[in-house]
């Protein structure tokens, strides 16, 4: 058995073909799409990318590893203390340990650990590659590594390669010659003269006139990626940024696909594609970053293709990224692990048959502190922290009627609200009775100072370039809500 696992960073199922956008940016995903299962509501549990990477790998909610942020104690993981054995239970529990039970060789293609200082990313597996990049590397930069790889284990049966490609994750680094693939392609139809006015006198970090987080400088040797955005050829450079993206990762993934069919292995290797997190291209103001709790944030793709298993199925049920796991365990008929958060969808993979959850609850808490809580159509939003966006504390969005998030129902819809934070305590309440520690670390988080990427001294900053642009109302609450933090600088 030979299984390839690819995680794209930052990509948003919604920009890809199979799940029905309008450009063709994904032309290889949709070849194996076509053939495997595509599951349309597929969450991370904890984004952005530390915390949704050690979630899937450990198989446990951030509020249980301890990981849910990129610095301060959250940006670490729990150690086990007085109960940890000779070995952690990564050694047994982590996601690759499902393959090495299996007698396969585990493999990694990846910068993430050093990234982010992750190091327990690696337990698992047999081989680790780093690209060198810490996550700045471009698809060109890491093919030719999965190639050599591929062309070194021809001859090898039961494998697990896992690779992470980062195109799509800002800053937007296609090169250049790669073209411009969709310039003369129609942009979201959402994003309407109106809309984008709206969003160029919006508040906080990754807004419009500062994609740059807390201003509009820009970098030279990432041209693809806007320091702002000021008028409709702005947001072309953008939203034409991260698509040329996606579309040059499906390019190279597409050499991966050749390799395997030159090698006649093509037809039986497994195929998992996913992400770790999606990205906002304008949802609640926020462009080129994957900071909220939202959907576009925390929406993943997932396709498995699995020789021999369901074809040409689509599952719409609701599933967290750390079901993985499970799912491989229960097919493989192993154990699940006792410390998994879990659930198995082995049963949708094998004949088509239902294995969703009733609710999902998901967090964000390195650029804002939310809980979210996606059921039904609904999508509930609950901020702790702003992350200086100046959120209202409740968000409610329908999303079949409005997909982009543009209208809050918070305050015309209680009962929905109110049932959201019933499903949001009763959450917590299990989360909090299933593990050991008696502290929420995204209340650690915000007694800190806040989120990693929004610190107070990050708000002098921003304060000067939103009056700098002429928003000074904006900057104006910012100083009124944040005093007390101001004040203590």
């Amino acid at each position: 058995m030979r299984v390839l696992l690819l995680d794209l960073d930052s990509t948003r199922p919604d920009h890809m073909g199979c799940y029905g956008y309008h450009r063709n940016t994904t032309p290889n995903i949709d070849k194996i799409a076509e053939e495997g299962v595509r599951f349309t509501n597929y969450y991370t549990t904890d984004a952005p990318c530390a915390p949704s990477r050690n979630a899937l790998m450990t198989g446990r909610f951030g509020i249980h590893t301890g990981n849910i942020g990129h610095g301060g104690t959250a940006g670490d993981m729990r150690l086990e203390g007085e109960n940890r054995e000779f070995h952690d239970l990564l050694k047994t529990d982590s996601l690759p340990t499902v393959f090495r039970q299996e007698g396969m060789k585990t493999a990694l293609v990846s910068p993430f650990a050093e990234r982010h200082s992750s190091w327990q990313f690696y337990a698992g597996f047999n081989e680790m590659y780093n690209t060198g990049k810490t996550g700045d590397e471009s698809a060109e930069e890491v093919t030719p590594t999965v190639l050599d790889w591929l062309d070194r284990h021809e001859d090898q049966d039961d494998w697990f390669l896992y690779v992470n490609y980062w195109d799509p994750h800002t800053p937007y680094r296609a090169p250049e010659s790669f073209g411009d693939p969709f310039k003369e392609e129609p942009l979201p139809e959402w994003i309407t003269d109106e809309v984008l006015a709206e969003h160029l006198e919006s508040i906080g970090p990754h807004s419009a006139r500062e994609i740059n987080m807390y201003d509009n400088s820009e970098r030279p040797s990432f041209p693809r990626q806007p320091g702002e955005i000021t008028d409709r050829q702005g947001l072309r450079r953008v939203i034409d940024g991260y698509d040329t993206g996606l579309h040059f990762l499906d390019q190279h993934i597409g050499q991966l696909f050749a390799k395997l069919e030159e090698q006649g292995l093509l037809e039986e290797t497994i195929i998992i594609i996913t992400a770790d997190h999606g990205e906002n291209l304008g949802e609640l103001g926020i462009y080129a970053e994957h900071g909220t709790a939202d959907q576009m944030t925390c929406r993943l793709p997932m396709i498995i293709r699995w020789p021999g298993m369901q074809a040409g199925h689509v599952d719409e049920d609701l599933h967290y990224h750390l079901d993985l796991g499970p799912t491989l365990a229960e097919l493989f008929q192993q154990k699940p692990r006792a410390s998994w958060d879990g659930q198995s969808y082995a049963t949708v993979l094998k004949n088509g048959e239902r294995a969703g959850r009733d609710y999902l609850v998901f967090s964000q808490n390195a650029h804002v502190c939310q809980r979210s809580v996606r059921f039904d159509d609904w999508l509930y939003i609950r901020t702790y922290h702003d992350g200086f966006h100046l959120f209202d504390k409740e968000m409610l969005f329908n999303l079949a009627d409005d997909p982009y998030e543009q209208v809050n129902l918070a305050e015309e819809k209680r009962d929905i609200c109110k049932e959201a934070v019933y499903l949001l305590n009763e959450w917590h309440d299990e989360m909090m009775t299933t593990m050991k520690y008696d502290v929420d670390p995204m209340w650690t988080v915000i007694k800190e100072g806040g989120p990693y990427h929004a610190k107070p001294e990050n708000l002098q900053r921003y304060l000067k370039h939103l009056r700098k642009t002429g928003r000074e109302e904006g900057a104006r609450k910012l100083e009124e809500k944040y005093a007390a933090e101001l004040a203590k600088l």
